[in-house]
């Protein structure tokens, strides 16, 4: 799948949509698709949008959506709007959204042929919505171009089957696998933990390969039906298409076989957290070389201040790759996930990590993000932490040695702090827009304030007769 012209192919046929009515319709007919759903990526990267006849959509008419969709939390209330505002909010006013056609693929889980395709969120007038996260990253993406680079990047996401659970006050539990048992942890890379699922592993590259979607590799991770997912490098606009996709495709698969994926960042307790670790590299737009290489194979100066940029930005950056109260129970002391931005060769213990490669493929690995986190902001943010960095001509420490975790804890520890530490970010606001960062932090507060109303049951058990 091409994300420049529109090409939609396989290996036996290659259909190009573009723009014209009438390629789309042919696509269209080909698959057989009566239904089309056209989505949008929320703050929280829910999938938003309306579901609509095959032959409205092949008109390429507007689609219109309420601005509201960007204005709501993850529990489903509205807020984020400016003060003296609130009337937008109450008359619901449209969005344009405009159908991005490179993205168009089969819903293979769909009872009817059903597409789908991601859209952008314009304003009536044609300017880009600045508080959409695919536009968001699409402004990160455009400051690298007119300086001469294209990032290129490849997630690495993480995720969890569970059992069915209708109720959430009861913990979550691993499935059970072909072998009558529930999966267990500690079975990093393990062929036999990944065949324990192996219907839901099939169904998953089955749905990838009729949606065009390419899987580098599926591994076992160190949790308990623990599955890692690692996508082939390219642009990162396409990228977090993929990564949006794949969740959805992901559990779809899961629901096939009457258990859920979940993208949480620590759903068991007991089992290591859920990241989605982030390789980064930048090249040239006129040689194509990657420019953290120099001439004699060597690292060059911008690869040392790309590391510096993720070193000073990226803790105050937590609250988009953290996002939640729960992904801060993944970055903890002894949790097989790093607490700090210390940096190191082929070192996953580093919040920062250099893979064993070719010269001409040396990278930067974030592995702070949690799956949890939206692809887009999480991608964009990273690389505005990078991009700072080699603007500013910022200097790393030196590369650590050894168990980094043994190192002092550099991120923030909750939500709340690290949301105080993005506000006073004023570099990562000019970066990502200073509305979106004004909206982002208000949705956030919002989420923290709904979660202190619920009592956990640690309150419930050493409290209640304790005190």
């Amino acid at each position: 799948m091409s994300a420049d012209n529109g090409t939609i192919g396989s290996s036996s046929e290659t259909f190009t949509v573009g723009t014209e009515p009438e390629n789309l319709r042919a696509w269209l007919s080909h698959h057989r698709i009566e239904e089309v759903d056209c989505a949008v990526p929320d703050i929280a990267g829910v999938a938003r949008g309306k579901t609509m006849p095959a032959e409205k959509f092949a008109q390429l008419g507007a689609v219109h959506l309420p601005i509201s969709i960007f204005h709501q939390t993850i529990t489903g209330d509205y807020v984020g709007f400016e003060e003296g505002a609130q009337q937008i909010l109450y008359a619901e006013s449209d969005l344009i959204m405009v159908p991005d056609l490179s993205t168009i693929r089969p819903a293979p889980w769909a009872s009817s042929p059903t597409a789908q395709v991601i859209h952008d969120a314009r304003w009536q007038n044609g300017d880009p919505v600045e508080i959409s996260p695919r536009n968001v990253l699409k402004r990160v993406v455009d400051l690298y171009r007119q300086e001469g680079w294209k990032p290129v990047v490849a997630p690495e996401l993480e995720f969890y089957l569970t059992k069915t659970n209708p109720d959430p006050d009861y913990p979550l539990e691993p499935p059970m696998g072909r072998s009558g048992r529930p999966g267990a942890g500690r079975q990093a890379y393990s062929l036999g933990a990944v065949d324990e699922y192996d219907k839901i592993v099939d169904d998953i590259y089955d749905f990838a390969e009729r949606q065009y979607l390419k899987i580098d590799t599926i591994i076992q991770e160190g949790g308990a039906a623990q599955l890692e997912i690692n996508l082939v490098h390219g642009d990162p606009v396409d990228l977090a298409d993929q990564i949006f996709l794949f969740k959805r495709t992901i559990r779809e698969a899961a629901f096939t076989h009457n258990c859920y994926a979940t993208f949480m960042a620590k759903p068991l307790a007991n089992e290591p957290g859920s990241a989605m670790h982030i390789h980064q590299s930048i090249v040239d737009t006129k040689t194509g070389r990657n420019i953290f290489t120099n001439d004699a194979g060597g690292p060059t100066e911008l690869f040392y201040n790309f590391l510096a940029g993720q070193q000073t930005y990226l803790p105050p950056a937590m609250c988009i790759l953290a996002p939640y109260v729960n992904s801060y129970r993944r970055l903890v002391p002894n949790g097989a996930a790093p607490i700090n931005v210390e940096w190191g060769q082929d070192n996953r213990s580093a919040g920062l990590r250099v893979p064993i490669s070719p010269d001409s493929a040396r990278r930067v690995e974030n592995r702070l993000a949690g799956a949890d986190s939206n692809p887009y902001l999480a991608l964009a943010v990273s690389l505005a932490c990078g991009y700072l960095g080699m603007k500013k001509g910022l200097k790393p420490r030196d590369a650590v040695i050894g168990n980094a975790y043994r190192n002092s804890h550099q991120l923030p520890r909750g939500l709340l702090e690290a949301l105080t530490e993005f506000e006073d970010s004023t570099d990562l606001h000019d970066i990502l827009n200073k509305r979106f960062c004004q909206v982002y932090l208000e949705l956030k507060r919002s989420e923290f304030e709904e979660f202190m109303r619920v009592i956990s049951p640690w309150e419930r058990e050493h409290l209640l007769l304790s005190v």
